[in-house]
């Protein structure tokens, strides 16, 4: 049986978090939308100090090797949680956290016991980290097979070449004290995707350089960044998992990553669209305009009806996200669920921020309100960790029982 039941330590935890978002996060949301490449780093400090430690946001991974089942951790579904009210403050400044973020769930999913704990555990002097994921190229997004940055072994280190765009918080992960990026590179191009394996690279590594800092439609107190590894080099033991080229397995040990974020992202979107649905119904409430829920469809307003609408695809989405946390923590094979999960939540919050700007009008539109920047947000959503096309193709491959050369 599905259960999405809380300790109650974990639903006070959660109404502090929501606390945080009301009182500390949308007070500057506004300001560091406007102000991009600046940080809030009294926000950072007070949220580090409070946390403790980055691995507060950080998903646990399965139960269970095998993913067979078992296990009766909440740590995903807690993560979920929490990303939900966070987001429900601001999307950027959740995502610009210093927190181990999704370079920390690829080691979750993809490293071993040791690598686990030695970069994912306590962080020396207590110092904050920041944690980023370098998966797309200049000429590679959604085909992950067209990866050319390359790793080659020399004696007892890997050698690094390429470039990689868009990462999310990838500057903060490079230059900042403790951070690091989880990078994909193929180890035999001629072996496509089964050559394609993840490495840790911590901040300051030579030949690991921020080539640019993007600007952006949304989540603007996020820095985006292009980074270039020119001869870099690691350790052996910093990529994650086995070296072996298995044309058999292909790369499912790098893909397990996205069971653990997509699920991540949908709670994201998520968070946003209860923001922008909230504040709609606040606006109803104040306008003294009820919504009738036991009414028949055609005794309704056209704005109750959309109202209504917007309230059930959040739900939907939500129900999808959950179980497909649940699932990673009951060790059980997710990975439809939680494309499922990232196409219906980032399809929603498009849909549901669109028309909460519609049903304001020119209020909604107009920049007195944080309507306009949470529809702004919400498109990153339907966009990174697979594009809506990519994870509905990864649903229909599942459903059907095709592979990716017999549908694509």
């Amino acid at each position: 049986m599905i259960d999405f039941e809380f300790e109650p330590k974990l639903i006070e935890r959660l109404k502090l978090y929501h606390t945080v978002a009301e009182q500390m996060m949308r007070p500057i949301s506004r300001e560091y939308d406007e102000r991009e490449h600046e940080k809030p780093w009294q926000f950072f400090e007070t949220m580090w100090t409070a946390a403790g430690t980055a691995a507060e946001f950080q998903p646990g991974g399965r139960s269970k090797k095998d993913g067979t089942g078992g296990g009766a951790s909440t740590r995903n579904l807690y993560t979920i949680a929490t990303t939900e009210e966070l987001t429900w403050g601001d999307a950027g400044l959740f995502l610009s956290l210093p927190n181990a973020g999704l370079g920390g769930a690829a080691i979750a999913a993809a490293g071993t016991p040791e690598q686990k704990q030695r970069f994912l555990g306590p962080f020396r002097g207590g110092k904050p980290k920041w944690g980023a994921m370098a998966i797309t190229e200049p000429g590679c997004g959604s085909d992950s097979a067209a990866i050319t940055t390359s790793a080659v072994r020399d004696g007892d280190q890997w050698v690094i070449n390429g470039t990689k765009i868009f990462c999310t918080a990838g500057q903060m992960a490079a230059e900042k004290s403790e951070g690091f990026i989880v990078v994909w590179a193929t180890l035999d191009k001629s072996a496509g995707r089964a050559g394609i394996k993840s490495f840790v690279v911590p901040h300051g590594t030579p030949g690991m350089t921020v080539a640019r800092v993007e600007n952006k439609l949304g989540i603007r107190a996020s820095d985006t960044a292009m980074i270039v590894f020119d001869n870099c080099r690691v350790p052996l033991d910093h990529l994650l998992g086995s070296p072996e080229v298995s044309r058999e397995r292909g790369f499912k040990d790098v893909m397990a990553t996205f069971d653990a974020t997509r699920p991540i992202v949908a709670a994201m979107a998520i968070g946003v669209g209860r923001a922008a649905l909230d504040c709609v119904r606040d606006f109803l409430n104040q306008q003294k305009v009820a919504v009738r829920y036991g009414a028949g469809l055609h005794r309704l307003t056209a704005a109750e009806r959309d109202f209504i609408e917007m309230e059930v695809q959040l739900k939907a989405a939500r129900l999808l996200t959950w179980r497909a946390a649940w699932m990673l923590d009951a060790g059980r094979q997710n990975s439809l669920e939680a494309s499922m999960a990232k196409a219906k939540a980032g399809l929603a919050v498009t849909q549901i921020t669109q028309k909460a700007v519609e049903l304001m009008g020119p209020l909604g539109y107009s920049r007195r309100m944080l309507l306009e920047k949470w529809m702004r947000d919400a498109k990153i959503n339907d966009i990174f960790e697979g594009t809506q096309q990519i994870n509905l193709l990864i649903v229909a491959r599942r459903i059907l029982g095709y592979s990716s050369r017999e549908l694509n």
